[in-house]
């Protein structure tokens, strides 16, 4: 653990997955706007990555609000306790079983508590400690048992390290939320490992956890395990079936929707961007009344301003402004600008965003422009400033296979750039509308399938070379985002969520707070 700024009691504690102050993007920029937005409220911040060497230094200056942030790294190899070779009590095994029971059949749980705080319980008796799941005869029964009972992959070895290697991170978060400061209410931006760290926050100390989920967690989990290639599959040709995922695969997918549950069982708020999005969380085990929708909103007055920054003529420049990572699917924007080039050969296209979270995919991305004969046109620009950006793009692209609600679209209407974009979260949403008063102001763009590089180039080709049509899109996207999506509007919600959680723990008794 890395105290960065030491505090000793906040107003909300701020459980942040892999993203601000370390990460730029879409939801750091998000998280950084809510800090800033209520200067009323000191925040204490929690930052949870992987390992260290993933980060830089923080790309975001902290906010004076911001009295604590202390980060935590799940994978940094530390050391492990000494083995010592112990029984184990079969009572508390007895409550492992049945947690895992609960996790595995959700539908069966109904309207029972979670049967994380027994765990917990036991824990901070001294009965279930890292050791104890590491080191004892009862842990080895228990991940025996269930091999036998559950496992569809031939290898024990790779499961019994499976096993291990999987819950090695709750027993580091189990020791965060033992630590935290007090706070008087908790608001993870994700389910995954900072909603788990939530839910457990919320049972030690009985203050409220409010959850935002921009995108669903474990839907984007999905489609790295998906995609990963270091799970095994350990089963013959013949024993194959292509319309079955691979045990270990749907083991590590099973593991984190089992942390959504929680979080979401935990959480008294559940916050999405859309209601798509709020659909999904009640789909994956959040209860409907929970649920609620509050969208993005930006700093429409600071952004208006970029439009007197604006060419007469538009350029014929397309930006595509995010992270150069797989799920933005980078490859397909720049075989889209190859059949743009060829069409409109004084085209530029920017990618605007830091190369690196994926080095690899980052080099396989240059590498492919400069063998589409693209050297010239593609410009790798890094990560930039909107408001130096934006004046002097044409067109926003967002070739991602997932998303949810686009900062980065909502901010380029407000300068006055339409967009193309793929039909993935609230896009679509975004640029046809989404009641019959929001369809009226027409199209801020198009909307283009997944992967498909030629209806891309089509619909960017459609708009560069049209200028009505490309006007009458900007004219759309600003009345759409003057009128639904201001950070004013934003910030009332959450300032009723807040007053809300923070009335809610005023009224605890104050034993209930930890520390």
């Amino acid at each position: 653990m890395s105290i960065i700024r030491q505090g000793t009691r906040a107003d909300i504690g701020l459980l942040l997955e892999g993203t601000f102050p370390y990460v730029s993007g879409g939801v750091s920029s998000w998280v950084n706007q809510i800090i800033r937005g209520f200067p009323e409220y000191t925040f204490a911040l929690c930052f949870i990555g992987s390992r260290p060497e993933d980060y830089g230094d923080m790309r975001y200056a902290l906010p004076d609000n911001v009295v604590h942030l202390e980060t935590h790294y799940l994978h940094d190899g530390r050391e492990k306790p000494p083995v010592i070779s112990h029984r184990g009590d079969p009572a508390v095994f007895k409550e492992v079983r049945n947690l895992h029971e609960q996790f595995r059949n959700p539908a069966a749980r109904g309207g029972c508590p979670s049967l994380i705080g027994n765990i917990l319980q036991h824990r901070a008796g001294g009965m279930y400690r890292e050791e104890d799941f590491l080191y004892s005869r009862e842990s080895w029964n228990f991940i025996a048992e269930q091999y036998r009972a559950h496992c569809t992959d031939p290898s024990f070895v790779d499961y019994f390290w499976t096993v291990r290697i999987m819950h090695a991170p709750l027993w580091r978060l189990m020791e965060v939320a033992e630590n935290f400061i007090p706070v008087r209410a908790f608001h993870t931006i994700s389910t995954g490992y900072a909603g788990f760290l939530g839910a457990m926050l919320k049972v030690m100390t009985k203050r409220p956890l409010l959850l935002s989920e921009h995108g669903i967690y474990t839907k984007e989990r999905k489609i790295d395990l998906f995609q990963a290639e270091w799970i095994r599959d350990n089963r013959g040709v013949l024993e194959k079936d292509t319309s079955e995922v691979a045990y270990f695969r749907h083991l590590w997918v099973r593991f984190f929707e089992a942390l959504g549950r929680e979080c979401y069982a935990n959480a008294s708020r559940i916050i999405s961007l859309y209601e798509a999005n709020r659909l999904r969380q009640v789909q994956d085990g959040a209860p409907a009344e929970r649920t609620e929708n509050i969208p993005n909103g930006i700093n429409l007055p600071a952004l208006q301003k970029l439009r007197a920054n604006r060419p007469a003529r538009t350029p014929r420049t397309v930006c595509l402004i995010g992270r150069v990572v797989p799920i933005k699917d980078i490859k397909t924007f720049i075989r889209a600008m190859r059949t743009v080039a060829n069409r409109l050969p004084d085209v530029q296209a920017w990618i605007a965003g830091p190369e690196d979270e994926d080095p690899a995919y980052a080099r396989d991305c240059r590498t492919l422009a400069t063998g589409l004969g693209l050297a010239d046109t593609v410009k790798f620009l890094g990560f930039q400033k909107i408001d130096e950006l934006l004046p002097k793009v044409g067109l926003l692209a967002l070739s991602s296979i997932s998303e949810a609600l686009p900062l980065v679209i909502l901010e380029g209407y407000a300068a006055g750039v339409p967009c193309v974009a793929t039909d993935v979260g609230s896009c679509r949403q975004l640029v046809e509308g989404l009641d019959a008063d929001d369809k009226a102001m027409g199209p801020s763009g198009i909307v283009v399938g997944i992967a498909d590089p030629q209806a891309l180039a089509n619909a960017i080709i459609r708009l560069l070379d049209d200028d009505d049509a490309w006007r009458q899109a900007q004219a759309a996207g600003i009345a759409r985002v003057e009128r639904y999506y201001t950070q004013e509007q934003m910030f009332s919600r959450y300032r009723e969520v807040y007053h809300s959680a923070l009335a809610e723990s005023n009224a605890l008794p104050p034993a209930a707070e930890k520390g």
